[in-house]
């Protein structure tokens, strides 16, 4: 892995620090819901034309109505010109390659049949943004997009490289894509690291930063974070199961981060604590979980 300076580390006067209040987020219907209902013409065309794409014909499972119709609002909304393939498929999520108004993007299509459906509410019970919450597995699966881009804003404004957020309709999320033309970013665990040390320093103040913004990733590892070799920089992916402080198992996701991003930094040679990397992150700041 190339060494940029300090690894693309922000400089937090370029930026602003959110405290750890929370946003309410909103579940009810969408406009692409009403759009899958409405069916006018030019909508049952685009649905067509999306079925018959080659990319997408081994993935009819996660294109229900509604999510075609998400798909067509961002597409009219000028966010999504053309979709490309696929980048990663998995039991939570697709993501496709997009080409965005003046960008390549990515483009986060969560199933609404998720296999995980009972370990995400672990996530979202318990977070203050979620109270109330009913059952419905689209509930939950719109509630988790929308977290992902709620929690994507609040690490970037406290100065944490992550894909910038770009816009969400229903369960699809689009956002910056990390990579280049040869394909996309390359995981930490994937690189060999020149200089684990400054790598180390990186991680632990992003991890500072997220919790100084009432923010906690939750699944922490070197498989979320990725080496953008364009501009030399750490990012950190996958935020939709980030929690805030005020999480009943903020403190548990908290010390299950650090006991990862210790070990993996301990197999790169260095001498790294969990219990040091727990403190730094904390301090000087007390813990707002433990009130």
């Amino acid at each position: 892995m190339g060494q940029g300076p300090e690894f693309g580390l922000v400089d937090l006067e370029e930026v602003d620090t959110p405290g750890d209040e929370w946003e309410e987020i909103d579940v009810s219907e969408t406009d692409a819901d009403r759009i899958a209902r409405k069916r006018d013409r030019k909508f049952e065309q685009f649905e067509e034309r999306i079925k018959d794409a080659d990319q997408f014909k081994v993935e009819q499972s996660v294109f229900d109505d509604a999510t075609l119709a998400a798909l067509y609002k961002l597409v009219q909304d000028g966010y999504v010109d053309a979709f490309g393939g696929p980048l990663s498929t998995g039991k939570e999520a697709n993501v496709y390659l997009a080409q965005g108004d003046d960008r390549e993007v990515a483009v986060k299509i969560y199933r609404i049949n998720a296999s995980n459906f009972r370990q995400m509410r672990d996530y979202l019970e318990g977070d203050p943004r979620f109270e109330g919450l009913g059952g419905k597995k689209k509930d939950v699966v719109l509630a988790w997009t929308k977290k992902e881009l709620a929690n994507l804003r609040r690490a970037q404004a406290a100065g944490v490289r992550v894909p910038e957020p770009i816009a969400t309709e229903r369960n699809v999320l689009v956002m910056e894509y990390i990579g280049t033309d040869d394909g996309r970013a390359k995981r930490l665990g994937e690189v060999q690291i020149e200089n684990p040390q400054t790598a180390y320093e990186v991680m632990r103040e992003y991890m500072r930063r997220l919790y100084s913004a009432g923010l906690i990733h939750g699944d922490l590892s070197e498989y979320n974070v990725v080496f953008d070799a364009d501009e030399g920089q750490l990012v950190l992916i996958d935020l939709g199961q980030a929690v805030t402080v005020h999480h009943p198992n903020s403190r548990e996701f908290l010390e299950r981060d650090c006991r990862n991003v210790a070990s993996f930094f301990s197999r790169q040679g260095l001498e790294v604590a969990e219990d040091d990397l727990l403190e730094f992150v904390t301090n000087p700041e007390p813990d707002p979980s433990r009130d």
